[in-house]
């Protein structure tokens, strides 16, 4: 068994009345529980990630503030900033959070995110699943306006307009089950597990369950599977919108950063790197390429 590199677990009094305790050769308490049996006991497993990007950001911020003297309150910065999205759309976002990669640039560059909303999309596209498909393509091609945007049922449109009738999000596959068949939110996380798992006695047993509570609300139970075959095909692909959110909004503070205080953006990020030689190669490149 190993020790997980960033868990937490939450209880509501102490950890020694749900499980035993280790201290590890490092002096870490560990809970003897692996994670999957702390959760079937109903404690709270949180990941705490540390983040370099976040040093960028608030380094960004002092430089700014000590040569131009302004003070940015990046919580309150547009999210339809013209010069950030030309950033985006040209793939110009080395030393931007998550999307500094080759294929993401290019990713990126076809695409051509037009808002907030593209780049969360971007950010649950550029995995292996869709990628190997034919998601990403699709994708594209509907947002551009060269494939049409269809919908089974007038239902999915305000559900799936942001993402141009695909079925992206594992909260869309909840929000389908709620809205369409009558799902309780807590039975369209089942359905929506039970899709990722793609046991097949679990499918059977949830198309019979969407179908039949499809009827109920009035859809066609031939529209109602084939809906749910949308669902189950997208669904070991889908997101987690929430995640794909959250990154999103740093890669976009970072990318306003880099497209609107470039010489200050740049300065923080050599800084972070000083220690990496291969990246500080690479960030200086692009200061010659932006004639910093």
């Amino acid at each position: 068994a190993s020790t997980h590199a960033a868990g937490v677990v939450i209880a509501p009094d102490k950890l020694t009345h749900y499980t035993p305790l280790y201290r590890t050769p490092k002096n870490e308490m560990t809970t003897q529980y692996e994670m999957h049996s702390l959760e079937a006991i109903g404690l709270l497993k949180i990941d705490f990630l540390g983040l370099k990007t976040l040093n960028v950001i608030q380094d960004t911020l002092e430089i700014i503030k000590q040569r131009k003297g302004e003070e940015i309150d990046l919580d309150r910065i547009s999210l339809k900033d013209e010069k950030t999205y030309r950033l985006f759309s040209a793939g110009e976002t080395l030393g931007v959070f998550q999307l500094e990669s080759r294929g993401m640039q290019d990713l990126l560059k076809k695409l051509r995110p037009e808002k907030f909303e593209d780049l969360i999309a971007v950010l649950a596209l550029y995995r292996p699943g869709p990628l190997h498909s034919r998601m990403v393509d699709d994708f594209i091609k509907r947002k551009h306006g060269q494939s049409k945007v269809q919908y089974l049922h007038p239902e999915l449109k305000p559900i799936l307009e942001e993402t141009y009738g695909v079925i992206l999000y594992q909260e869309q596959v909840m929000r389908i089950a709620n809205v369409l068949a009558g799902f309780s939110l807590g039975r369209a996380d089942i359905l929506r597990r039970a899709m990722g798992k793609k046991i097949p006695r679990l499918m059977d047993e949830q198309r019979d369950k969407f179908v039949q509570g499809a009827k109920e609300k009035g859809v066609d139970p031939v529209v109602a599977k084939r809906i749910f075959e949308l669902m189950a095909h997208f669904a070991g692909y889908g997101f987690n919108k929430s995640h794909s959110a959250g990154y999103a909004l740093i890669s976009y503070q970072t990318a306003y950063l880099k497209a609107n205080y470039p010489l200050e953006f740049i300065a923080a990020l050599l800084t972070s790197e000083r220690e990496n030689t291969d990246k500080l190669v690479l960030y200086i490149n692009e200061c010659r390429r932006m004639v910093i």
